[in-house]
């Protein structure tokens, strides 16, 4: 069969392949549910203050004054808009039609409007600095987005990728070491970043071979290899690294590089244009997996092993091949961004220091409904309500400090049990393909 007759025997099934969405009342009922908890907090704990939102750091060029806003007013005005949105979703979902992306974000950006404004007027010092709360947000999304991306590739391609937390914790401590022994400013680092993306390789060798070659069960084959890895990278640090710091876990931090003129756009400037080597990659690398998960031969073969095995078999697509190695590149990728956790965050290793941030990529990549961007979006949700806690106790917020705590697993709850709705991943997700 020629190349020519293979790409159209398989283009057919690229309408197959998108991922099926079901039409669900999950969204407007959590939408309902969420409006009707915001109105009563509101109610209870009325604040009569103002709220003042900073959108100008100190050292932008460009200065805009602080809006102030009064508590009440604002709060009540969100939730009418919130309780807008619920009908206006609810309507949707009688139309036989689903809820739109746009109109998530939009009310969960008013959510997060009213519960701000809200935890301010109440605090003692009613001041929300937008750039540090945004900025904080995306840092710590950071190895969710990696291990989100890392997620979407894997079970695209058919392997449920449950070892997402090893790759990124390995990629932490490889880079770690890897830096710290060759110590320049920028080589270590550099170079600790392809050795990170190695080891993160070399855990998804492991779930390649047992999951694809033996079959063995995918989802018991990530969860050994977290404890393995946990295990090792926590032996190593007690008897290696701890007593040798200074030579094996010191590595040099990557400098944050501003962007001319971009850099100092309010709120969006220190945000996304003042970041390390790191955060511009991801830039590039979820642009890339989005395009060529889309747009590309090698993505419609992807999509295809992961969807439809047999028929990809059928046209001569090499079904255990194409699983290996698009695992194998997605660990590259958690591997990589495990390194922001060393290299571009703590500066040094830890134990554990991963703090499940691979079973919350895990989620996002299920609230992202198996899509680059999506699960992007999703990781930048989960990483802002991790920084939220840190920024209310820091004006003094009333809001109780366990609260904030549990919030970012309140929110992966909230957003895989209720915003996604009933929605259908790959097919061949997590089943071995045994060749007749």
């Amino acid at each position: 069969m020629t190349a020519t007759s293979q790409h159209h025997a398989v283009a057919p099934h690229e309408g197959a392949l998108a991922t099926k969405i079901v039409v669900s009342w999950k969204a407007p009922v959590s939408f309902a549910i969420l409006t009707a908890l915001l109105a009563l907090l509101f109610w209870l704990t009325d604040h009569q203050g103002v709220a003042i939102f900073r959108v100008s750091a100190p050292r932008d060029a460009i200065q805009i004054a602080d809006i102030e806003v009064n508590g009440p007013l604002m709060t009540w005005t969100c939730v009418i808009l919130m309780a807008l949105l619920t009908a206006a979703s609810a309507a949707l979902v009688r139309a036989k039609r689903s809820v739109p992306l746009w109109l998530v974000v939009l009310f969960t950006v008013i959510g997060l409007i009213a519960f701000l404004t809200w935890a301010a007027a109440g605090a003692r010092t009613p001041v929300i600095p937008l750039p540090g709360l945004l900025a904080g947000a995306l840092s710590l999304s950071v190895p969710l987005i990696f291990g989100a991306l890392c997620g979407v590739i894997s079970e695209r391609v058919g392997v449920i990728n449950i070892a997402i937390e090893g790759q990124l914790l390995a990629g932490a401590f490889t880079s770690a070491v890897v830096a710290s022994v060759i110590g320049q400013q920028w080589l270590g680092p550099i170079v600790g970043l392809f050795a990170a993306a190695v080891s993160g390789v070399l855990v998804a060798f492991v779930l390649a071979a047992f999951a694809i070659k033996y079959f063995v069960d995918q989802v018991i084959v990530g969860v050994v290899l977290n404890v393995l890895v946990i295990g090792l990278t926590s032996f190593f640090f007690s008897q290696v690294l701890a007593p040798n710091a200074e030579l094996l876990n010191s590595p040099p931090r990557l400098p944050r590089i501003p962007i001319p003129i971009l850099s100092e756009i309010p709120i969006i400037g220190p945000m996304f244009f003042r970041q390390t080597l790191i955060i511009y990659a991801m830039y590039v690398i979820v642009a890339l997996v989005y395009v060529g998960l889309f747009h590309t031969r090698w993505g419609l073969r992807l999509r295809s092993v992961g969807e439809h095995p047999q028929a990809a078999d059928t046209v001569g697509i090499n079904v255990a091949r194409t699983r290996f190695w698009n695992v194998s590149l997605a660990g590259a990728i958690a591997g990589f961004g495990g390194a922001f956790f060393t290299l571009g965050a703590v500066g040094a290793f830890n134990k554990e220091m991963t703090a499940g941030a691979g079973f919350i990529a895990l989620a996002a990549v299920i609230f992202g409904q198996w899509d680059p961007i999506k699960a992007t979006l999703a990781a930048l949700l989960f990483g802002f309500a991790s920084n939220l806690q840190n920024t209310l106790s820091v004006i003094g917020s009333p809001v109780p400090s366990e609260f904030m705590l549990m919030l970012p697993y309140v929110v992966t709850i909230l957003a895989v049990a209720g915003f996604v709705g009933k929605v259908r991943g790959p097919a061949a997700a997590g089943k071995p393909y045994i060749k007749a």
